[in-house]
C-alpha cells in the first residue's frame, strides 16, 4: 500500500471514529429529548434541529468509510461472479466516471451555497432554532471531499490489483 493510500485511509478511519462518537451523542440526545417531550411535556426546536444536524454529520462522515470497506450500493448479483481483474476494472471505471465526477459536482454546487450561508451568518428560520446554519452546510463539502479522497485511494488500490492480476 502506498503512503498516499495509507494517509487517505487513515483520514477516513479518523473521521469514521468521529462519526461513531456522534452516533453515541445522538443516541443520548434522542433519549433525553424523548423523555423531556413525553414525560415532562417539554420540547425544544433547537434540540430537534441539533438531532438533525448530528445525523447529517454522521451520514456525511460515513460516506467515505462505506466506500473504503466496500459497503456501498452496487449490483452485487453480477459483481460477485467477476474475476479479480474484472472487479478491478469495474471499480476503476466506477471511480473515474461515477464517483469522482459526482463528488466534484456536489462540491462545486455546494461551494456557493455554503459561502452564501457564511456571508449571511445564516440561522434557523424557526423560533428557538440553532444559529450558525453555515457550519452544518460546510459539512457537505467536508463529507464529499473525504469521499473524493477515498475514491482516489480506491482507484490507486484497484490499479495495483489490476497490475498484480496481469502478472
Amino acid at each position: 500500500m502506498s503512503k498516499t493510500v495509507w494517509a487517505i485511509e487513515s483520514l477516513t478511519e479518523f473521521f469514521a471514529k468521529l462519526a461513531a462518537f456522534f452516533v453515541l451523542a445522538l443516541s443520548f440526545l434522542v433519549v433525553y429529548d424523548s423523555i423531556n417531550r413525553y414525560v415532562f411535556s417539554g420540547g425544544s426546536v433547537g434540540l430537534q434541529e441539533l438531532e438533525w444536524h448530528i445525523f447529517d454529520i454522521i451520514f456525511l462522515l460515513g460516506l467515505s468509510y462505506t466506500l473504503k470497506h466496500d459497503k456501498h450500493v452496487r449490483v452485487d448479483i453480477f459483481y460477485a461472479n467477476f474475476s479479480q481483474k474484472t472487479k478491478a476494472i469495474v471499480d476503476i471505471i466506477s471511480s473515474l466516471f461515477l464517483i469522482l465526477p459526482f463528488v466534484i459536482m456536489i462540491i462545486y454546487v455546494s461551494f456557493d451555497y455554503v459561502a452564501l450561508s457564511f456571508a449571511q451568518n445564516e440561522i434557523s428560520a424557526d423560533p428557538g432554532g440553532l444559529c450558525c446554519r453555515y457550519a452544518i452546510k460546510s459539512m457537505i463539502i467536508v463529507g464529499f471531499t473525504l469521499l473524493g479522497l477515498q475514491a482516489i485511494a480506491q482507484l490507486l488500490k484497484n490499479i495495483e490489483k489490476l497490475k498484480d492480476a496481469s502478472k
